[in-house]
């Protein structure tokens, strides 16, 4: 494959990703290294099949990728105002604290569920600290961002899922995998493997 020819579309969440040779839980293969660049190239259910830059594919559970850009920011434009990480600390405080109020005003009886719902259409706030590293999503730019510090930086455009299409094929490249360690124990993964299609 033609590395130039390569545009990834997510990478693996920053644990790395179990990985499975058929949309099967009982077919498990080698994990996807730490923030590996992936392809996504079909879909079927919650199950995802990914291609890697050496041609290789495999299929994962879908909700666990990570969405990249697209497109990306075009070079040369103004910084993004979500640089110091405060205003936006200040956006989810403030989008937080309405939340809050209406939730009260929902459980003393002043505010029905319908008026409700209707005051918290399109509110979006996400935050997540741990320690010194912070994720905050950003709703103006439609973004999650990433702080180790006093620098926000982009971490994920929010995922906008690609419609369900046929499901494709494995393709088998030589080399096969993308250098990551073999799964131990295929019940290692619990009850959270995707579900195949028609399961309920």
């Amino acid at each position: 494959m033609d590395e130039f020819a390569f545009r990834p579309t997510h990478v693996a969440p920053p644990g790395g990703l179990a990985t499975w040779t058929a949309p099967d839980p009982a077919r498990p293969s080698a994990r996807l290294d730490p923030l590996l660049p992936v392809r996504l190239i079909a879909r079927q259910g919650d199950w995802a099949q990914v291609l890697c830059s050496n041609g290789w594919t495999a299929w994962v559970d879908g909700r666990l990728l990570v969405a990249l850009p697209h497109p990306p920011p075009a070079a040369g434009g103004p910084p993004a105002r979500t640089a110091d990480p405060r205003p936006a600390l200040a956006e989810a405080e403030a989008a937080l604290a309405r939340h809050r109020a209406l939730l009260e005003d929902l459980a003393a009886g002043t505010l029905d569920l319908e008026a409700f719902r209707e005051r918290t259409r399109g509110l979006r706030i996400g935050l997540v600290a741990d320690g010194e590293a912070l994720w905050v999503f950003d709703p103006v730019h439609d973004r999650w961002c990433y702080c180790d510090g006093l620098q926000l930086q982009t971490y994920a455009a929010t995922d906008r899922r690609p419609s369900a299409g046929p499901a494709v094929t494995p393709g088998t490249a030589p080399g096969a995998t993308p250098g990551a360690v073999p799964e131990r124990d295929p019940q290692a993964q619990g009850p959270y493997a995707p579900t195949r299609t028609g399961e309920p």
